[in-house]
């Protein structure tokens, strides 16, 4: 790595000062600490988050669950009041990367990152989320902006981000094996406003398909999903996969998700 000046803030407000001044945020570390080690990354300071305990915890309030931003994805996925309210958001955080990266990995990063192929998005737009940040609440839906961008202003850091109990939710992933990520991954969830189908993986980053959502609000069948083409003109094609063959994989992993939702 180049050499640089390691902070440790013990508050929130220490830290978005940190950040405004230009230091770059350690959360989990999971994608920062590999740039920096390829030397793909040289950021002058660090400030590490993991010493701030209000940026970690989960608490169900009224219907909904805010999960602190440095809430560990181990921790997501082995909270038995979550996995009994939202089962869909526990098991993603259950299959996320292998066991050292989902002791280190962490909820806020994950979605400030909005790495294009990753599951953590996909449940915060399925599921309709709301972040909360050291300057706002922002709507998942006007949140991620493409890939590795988000509405986050610079030194605007996440603090928690709240996710609505769905009637209903259920995530598939098709895993690109040496990564663990999400070659496709695709999060149905049955809100109040509606179904909401969001898909990770497949694009420039994550997005809700309209097209399913149409059919699916219309009639909530396997067969409703199947009917639905899936334009793959502007689709991922690289060496794992072509634009076409993430395409069918949209539609199975959609069916495969409404009949899990259906028992």
């Amino acid at each position: 790595m180049y050499a640089f000046t390691y902070e440790r803030p013990t508050s929130v407000d220490q830290a978005a000062r940190l950040a405004a001044g230009g230091a770059k945020v350690l959360a989990g570390g999971q994608t920062l600490l590999a740039s920096m080690k390829q030397r793909l990354s040289q950021p002058n300071t660090l400030a590490d988050l993991a010493g701030i305990p209000e940026l970690s915890g989960i608490c169900r309030e009224g219907d909904a669950f805010v999960i602190g931003a440095m809430t560990r994805h181990r921790e997501v996925a082995d909270h038995a009041e979550l996995r009994s309210a939202i089962p869909a958001l526990a098991d993603l955080a259950a299959h996320i990367g292998d066991r050292q990266v989902r002791a280190m990995g962490t909820l806020g990063g994950s979605v400030a990152n909005n790495d294009p192929s990753a599951c953590y998005p996909s449940a915060v737009l399925a599921l309709g989320a709301t972040v909360h940040t050291t300057q706002r609440k922002i709507a998942a839906d006007d949140f991620f902006l493409g890939m590795f961008t988000t509405a986050l202003n610079d030194g605007e850091l996440i603090k928690a981000i709240s996710f609505p109990v769905a009637k209903g939710a259920a995530y598939m992933k098709f895993v690109q094996p040496a990564s663990r990520f999400a070659l496709v991954g695709v999060f149905v969830a049955q809100t109040a406003s509606g179904v909401r189908v969001a898909v990770t993986g497949a694009g420039q980053g994550v997005f809700r398909h309209k097209g399913l959502e149409d059919a699916l609000n219309k009639s909530f069948t396997v067969q409703s999903a199947a009917s639905v083409a899936i334009d793959a003109s502007a689709l991922n094609a690289d060496l794992h996969a072509s634009a076409a063959y993430r395409a069918n994989l949209i539609s199975v992993q959609t069916q495969r998700a409404v009949a899990k939702i259906l028992g």
